[in-house]
């Protein structure tokens, strides 16, 4: 039986990542728990102090099929390049068409207004895609 599991980030505004990520996926920024208004709510109830309220974030997919992504703040920042990344799908279902490079296109600008920046673009036999930046440094792929 296969396991679920999550894609967890390091980061130094999990919040704001978090918005990126759900924009760059079109996820949602995981509501609170039943029965809370806000996560403030919630982390009141917890006991968790004050000052903390703002280091964790979670983005879901809101039609509950793809991986949670969770968010923690961590002291030290990003010092080396990924060995894992993400490839976000934009050209589906077009994959290997002129129409689908343009939706990547189209992302790739939307993705670059929200902070994110664009490293090269890769073009061989095997496939196509940008390699970009998030808004704290993390390598991804759009294809």
């Amino acid at each position: 039986m296969a396991l679920g599991f999550q894609v967890t980030f390091d980061a130094a505004n999990p919040g704001k990542l978090a918005e990126f990520w759900a924009l760059a996926l079109g996820y949602q920024v995981q509501p609170p728990p039943e029965g809370f208004d806000s996560w403030e709510a919630f982390a009141e109830s917890a006991g968790i102090p004050r000052e903390r309220w703002g280091d964790y974030s979670a983005v879901v997919d809101p039609d509950g099929n793809g991986p949670r992504l969770f968010f923690h703040r961590v002291p030290e920042g990003k010092t080396a390049k990924n060995r894992v990344h993400l490839d976000v799908n934009a050209s589906l279902p077009d994959l290997h068409t002129e129409r689908g490079w343009q939706r990547v296109l189209e992302h790739v600008r939307t993705l670059t207004e929200a902070g994110a920046s664009t490293i090269r673009e890769v073009n061989e036999p095997g496939g196509r895609c940008m390699v970009m930046r998030d808004p704290e440094g993390n390598e991804f792929c759009v294809q």
